[in-house]
């Protein structure tokens, strides 16, 4: 940690006093990102109202089912068969929660996880709001290449020992949440706080012990799929210039334009979600303009489908999107 770089901020004299109390950086590792699946392993850095860390916790978490991207988490079947299930950890998770903000990394992932988790366990979590580092970085205008954990950790000198592992990403967050709190306070700018709405009610479809311990399927994440029913909501503005259609072979560019038709392994609002994080446009209906059509199924006939056709729009699955996605050409700018 090197919080004495020209990057971060001391500690301002006087702090807002609208800004919270107290905060509690989380990070979940989980078997996947759809709605079904499930935390298998969780970490808490409490953090005092001016971001220094009190204390932190971290507990393993048996899923009940397979592990998935063991290659990702490193937490095989074996390793999660003697944790603790859900319920056994839940009151303590909620003591570390309880009166704070809930900080992570992407934080509407972690919270619907962790929410989920509660409502199967018949409980609610103590956590009224959230912030997402993703959002204050975009606020505070951070010269960051992309809004991935590890830019924000050499924005501030954070070195990462254990990517995606919970209590590492977590001691990672933290150390970068710090400075960029500190600069927030120093310039009084307002947090990007959002409500957390617990959930009242919870149903499960059962999901099959995968043997070969991966996410199998046509898209992967164990090959079964969450409703596709969901709200809607305002898709945030693409600060990129279109680049044009996205070419076989090459990498995404920023900017693009990206629509999605049919079902999909992944929730679609955080498939969304990744896509607008690493600077594609998000769109909702298929033009002479959109660079590109992620479909699992594209012989269904949908109007996407058609139009596509018709435009000689590119189409890729669901899986060959998330490749792409992990390596994104920053726009000319």
């Amino acid at each position: 940690m090197l919080e004495d770089r020209a990057t971060a901020v001391s500690s301002p004299t006087q702090w807002p006093a609208a800004y919270p109390k107290g905060y509690a950086v989380v990070d979940v590792e989980t078997t996947g990102l759809a709605r079904d699946d499930r935390i298998i392993s969780a970490a808490v850095y409490r953090l005092d109202e001016r971001g220094e860390v009190e204390d932190h916790w971290y507990t393993l978490v048996n899923p009940e089912r397979d592990p998935g991207p063991v290659w990702i988490h490193g937490l095989t079947s074996e390793v999660l068969e003697g944790a603790p299930l859900f319920a056994d950890i839940a009151e303590e998770f909620a003591a570390r929660l309880d009166g704070r903000v809930l900080v992570a990394h992407n934080a509407v992932f972690d919270w619907q996880m962790i929410a989920r988790e509660y409502a199967r366990a018949k409980r609610e979590a103590p956590v009224r709001q959230r912030l997402c580092t993703i959002a204050l970085s975009k606020e505070l205008g951070l010269p960051l290449p992309n809004f991935k954990l590890e830019s924000l950790a050499a924005h501030y000198g954070v070195v990462q020992q254990r990517a995606h592992h919970a209590l590492d990403d977590a001691r990672v967050l933290a150390e970068a949440f710090r400075p960029s709190l500190r600069t927030a306070a120093a310039g009084d700018v307002r947090l990007p706080l959002l409500e957390c709405r617990p959930l009242t009610e919870w149903s499960d479809r059962p999901v099959p012990r995968q043997s070969s311990g991966g996410y199998g399927g046509q898209g992967g994440y164990g090959g079964y799929r969450p409703s596709s029913w969901r709200p809607s909501r305002k898709k945030p503005a693409c600060p990129h210039p279109n680049p044009g259609r996205y070419e076989d072979g090459k990498r995404l560019k920023q900017g693009m334009r990206v629509a999605f038709s049919g079902d999909t392994s992944v929730e679609r609002e955080l498939l969304e979600d990744r896509a607008t994080e690493a600077g594609l446009h998000v769109a909702s209906s298929i033009s002479r303009l959109t660079s590109l059509l992620v479909t699992n199924d594209p012989d269904s006939g949908t109007s996407k489908v058609v139009k596509a056709r018709q435009f000689g729009t590119p189409i890729v699955d669901e899986a060959a999107f998330g490749q792409l996605l992990r390596d994104v050409e920053p726009a000319n700018e």
